[in-house]
């Protein structure tokens, strides 16, 4: 394979220009990558952040509310809530209980459906998570390749040359640092971001299980069950 010289005032874009095809798609595929767990992140921020926002604004008002009825009618305002999704599966078994018996009879089934909401909404918060883990687990190897590769080229380069010159093996080494770097940027904030979101649905799993309880008990004092 011929060497690439380049001259001593080489840019990082002079760099980027004369790529070979194997590091440019290598660094493409790694750019894609970050955009694409950038978009995630953006995305699963703004619906933590709406989550968060609304399950305050509704534990509030379920808090003050005197029956479940007057919280089924206050929750339409706070639908970015995931605590709202658990209540309405909690209020919808009630509701056909009564309807069917008169009164709620099966307070089992009235756990249970509360704890399908809860997996509900967490299965909806993990969306997507998997992309966030598979792009920080995958990029550093890929990075890895694309260094290997360039220091594969470096070898050749310096074959080619005859001699130990720092001009025939620039651009291989240049090469596998910039996959290196590329690899470690796509796969670093992925990683963080992961880590971040999964202890946010922890949290908030946690904060549905202890709604589950006080839905229970206004339930009881509410239904008289």
């Amino acid at each position: 394979m011929p060497c690439l010289y380049f001259p001593a005032d080489l840019s990082l874009w002079d760099l980027f220009q004369n790529l070979r095809p194997v590091p440019l798609a290598i660094i493409l595929l790694l750019v894609l990558f970050s955009l694409f767990s950038w978009t995630i992140v953006f995305s699963k921020s703004s619906v933590f952040s709406k989550a968060r926002r609304d399950n305050r604004s509704f534990l509030r008002a379920f808090r003050k509310a005197n029956s479940l009825q007057a919280v089924a009618v206050a929750s339409e305002q706070f639908a970015a809530s995931p605590l709202v999704a658990v209540f309405d599966f909690g209020y919808g078994e009630m509701e056909r209980q009564v309807k069917q018996r008169g009164a709620v009879v099966n307070t089992a089934a009235v756990e249970r459906s509360l704890q399908l909401g809860i997996s509900e909404e967490i299965t909806k918060l993990e969306q997507n998570m998997n992309w966030l883990a598979t792009v920080a687990s995958v990029s550093p190897f890929i990075g890895l390749f694309g260094t290997v590769w360039g220091i594969i080229d470096a070898f050749q380069g310096l074959g080619n040359a005859g001699s130990a010159s720092l001009r025939a093996v620039a651009p291989g080494i240049s090469e596998a640092l910039i996959t290196t770097a590329i690899g470690l940027a796509a796969a670093i904030p992925a990683a963080i971001f992961y880590n971040l979101f999964s202890t946010r649905i922890k949290e908030i799993g946690t904060r549905m299980e202890d709604f589950a309880i006080e839905f229970q008990n206004l339930a009881e004092r509410d239904f008289g069950s």
